[in-house]
């Protein structure tokens, strides 16, 4: 199976687990108690309105997981494609007791040690001091961090913690690549252009519609 094929094997598998989630738990929210859609109305907003706003926060939790998950596995893909010894492993928390151990994504030709990231919008200040002592950590291991993040946040706060990240990638002599550079990185590393087979995939699915 080329590469191609295992990626539209993949993206279809995850797609119908997604439908399946989402629709079982539609169905499940018929039966559930709606007595909070009095606070909707006082707020302005109709029982209706409320129940397709429930729906689809439910739909939307769902989808960013599913999707998070299929463009790290993707990734792995075009990795593991290029480089076939390069498996996820993990290492030991050698700064600290929690977690006792770190994973690695891809470790790739026994050095890059990649962590993959479809994207971080977090504004939790103790998420930086996290990801210090785990690229410490992979430091300590012998290995190089690099952190692969396809899509940056959009928020100003959330893009703070970011740059303060990439900072510290690149002060403890790692790689930090996000958006484009992320997508020309895998590209690069593996030969396979990832975003291009997603977006060959996702305009048939546009066609369909």
């Amino acid at each position: 199976m080329s590469i191609s094929e295992s990626i539209r094997q993949l993206a279809g598998d995850y797609a119908l687990k997604l439908k399946k989630r989402v629709n079982a738990r539609v169905a499940e929210m018929q039966n559930d108690d709606v007595s909070h859609h009095l606070i909707y109305r006082v707020l302005g907003v109709s029982s209706k309105e409320g129940s397709d706003i429930d729906v689809f926060q439910n739909k939307g939790r769902f989808l960013y997981k599913y999707a998070g998950s299929f463009l790290e596995e993707v990734t792995k893909l075009c990795f593991l494609e290029k480089f076939p010894d390069s498996g996820s492993v993990k290492i030991p928390n050698t700064l600290g007791t929690r977690p006792k151990t770190f994973e690695i994504d891809c470790l790739v030709n026994g050095q890059d040690a990649i962590e993959i990231k479809w994207r971080d919008a977090t504004t939790d200040g103790d998420h930086i001091t996290k990801e210090h002592t785990r690229i410490q950590c992979v430091r300590d291991a012998g290995y190089r961090p690099i952190r692969v993040m396809f899509y940056y946040p959009n928020r100003a706060q959330a893009q703070r913690i970011q740059r303060t990240l990439e900072t510290l990638y690149q002060g403890i002599g790692g790689n930090y690549y996000y958006g484009d550079g992320a997508w020309e990185y895998v590209k690069d590393a593996t030969a396979v252009d990832l975003k291009q087979e997603l977006e060959a995939i996702a305009n048939e699915h546009d066609r369909q519609r």
